[in-house]
C-alpha cells in the first residue's frame, strides 16, 4: 500500500503533514523575533561558547545568556521540525514536488543557519556573519512558509507564466529592503536620524545619516511594489482562495510598519519597538512569499487563471486521518 497522498487539484494534505509545516512556519516566525530582541539587547554575546553557554546547558541567572541560549534552544526546536516536516513530505507527498522540494530545501538552509550561528560566537559577532546570519534566516523563514502554502493550495497545470513580474520583484525587493534594515542596525545607524521622515541630525557621521536615508528610500520604493502587488492580488486573483484575505493583510501590515518605524526613529529607538519593527518586517516578508506562492501554484497570472472562480484550488483542509490511498499524479512535472 503506497504512503503518498493521493494527487491531484483537490486532494487533501495528509493532517500530520500540515500540522508539522504549519507548526515549522509559525514557530520559525517567532525564532526570527527572539533573534531581534537577542540583537537589540546586545544578547549576541551572552554565551561566549557555542553550543553550550559557560559549559553549561543555560544559566538562568544571568539576563544575557538566558536570552541568547533560549534563542538556541528554539533554534533547535525550529531544526527538528524541519527535519520531521521533510520526512513526512518524503513519505506522504512524494509525488507532489511543489510540496517536497521546499521541505527538502529546508533542511539545507537551516543546516547553513546553524553553522552560521555558530560562526557568529567563535568571531564575537563580526558584523559581516551577523548579517550572513540574519539573511539565511530568513530564507529559512521564506522556505518554510513556501512549504506551508504548497501543502494548502494545490498546483494545477497551467501554460505560460505562472506569476508576473510584479510579483517576483515585489517579493526579491522586500528581501532587500529587511536587508537594508539589518545594515541600518549593524551599520551602527540606528540612533543617526532622530527625526521622521527626514534627517535632522545634527554632529552625527555623515555616513550613518546616509545609511538612514537609503534605508529610508528602499522603505519608499519597496512600499509602492506591495501597494501595488496588492492592489494586482485584489483586482485579478479572485478565484484565488485566501489570497485576498492575505492581501489586505499584508496592506495592513504595511501602514502598520511605517507608523512603528517613524516611532522608532522619532522615540531613539526603544528595545520594545525595535522588536514589534521587526515582527511586523518579517510578517510582511512571509506574507509576500505566501501570496506569491500560491500565485505560482495556481498560475493566477497566467491567461487561464484569471478567468474565473473554477480556477482557485485550495486544498479543502486538514483530513482527519492520513488518507494512504494512491492515484495517478497530475502534477506538473
Amino acid at each position: 500500500m503506497s504512503t503518498a497522498a493521493p494527487s491531484g487539484s483537490g486532494r487533501r494534505p495528509p493532517a500530520i503533514l500540515a500540522a508539522l509545516a504549519l507548526a515549522t512556519g509559525v514557530i520559525t516566525y517567532f525564532l526570527i523575533i527572539l533573534g531581534s530582541t537577542v540583537r537589540v539587547t546586545e544578547s549576541g554575546m551572552g554565551c561566549p561558547g557555542w553550543p553550550l553557554c559557560y559549559g553549561q546547558l543555560g544559566p538562568i541567572d544571568r539576563f544575557h545568556a538566558l536570552l541568547e541560549q533560549s534563542h538556541r534552544y528554539v533554534v533547535a526546536l525550529v531544526t527538528v521540525l524541519v527535519v520531521l516536516t521533510a520526512i513526512a513530505a518524503w513519505r506522504l507527498a512524494r509525488d507532489q514536488r511543489s510540496i517536497l522540494v521546499p521541505a527538502l530545501a529546508a533542511l539545507g538552509v537551516i543546516a547553513i543557519q546553524i553553522a552560521l550561528g555558530a560562526i557568529t560566537v567563535v568571531t564575537h559577532n563580526a558584523p559581516f556573519t551577523v548579517a550572513l546570519h540574519l539573511l539565511f534566516g530568513l530564507i529559512v523563514l521564506a522556505v518554510t512558509w513556501v512549504t506551508v502554502a504548497a501543502v494548502f493550495v494545490a498546483r494545477r497545470p497551467v501554460s505560460g507564466r505562472r506569476l508576473g513580474g510584479l510579483g517576483y520583484s515585489t517579493v526579491g525587493l522586500t528581501f532587500v529592503l529587511l536587508i537594508s534594515g539589518s545594515m541600518v542596525v549593524d551599520g551602527g545607524a540606528t540612533y543617526a536620524c532622530p527625526s521622521w521622515p527626514f534627517c535632522a541630525a545634527h554632529g552625527i557621521a555623515a555616513p550613518l545619516v546616509a545609511i538612514q536615508y537609503a534605508h529610508r528610500f528602499t522603505v519608499l520604493i519597496v512600499s509602492i511594489f506591495i501597494v501595488l502587488f496588492v492592489m494586482h492580488v485584489a483586482r485579478r486573483w479572485r478565484a484565488v482562495a485566501g489570497a485576498r484575505v492575505i492581501a489586505d493583510v499584508a496592506a495592513v501590515l504595511l501602514l502598520a510598519q511605517i507608523a512603528v518605524g517613524g516611532l522608532v526613529a522619532t522615540l531613539a529607538a526603544p528595545d520594545a519597538l525595535q522588536d514589534l519593527h521587526i515582527a511586523l518586517a518579517a510578517a510582511i516578508w512571509v506574507s509576500m512569499v505566501v501570496l506569491a506562492t500560491m500565485g505560482w501554484l495556481t498560475g493566477a497570472d497566467s491567461k487561464v487563471g484569471a478567468v474565473g472562480a473554477d480556477q482557485a484550488v485550495p486544498n479543502p483542509g486538514p483530513a482527519r486521518g492520513l488518507n494512504m490511498g494512491s492515484g495517478p499524479s497530475t502534477e506538473e512535472g
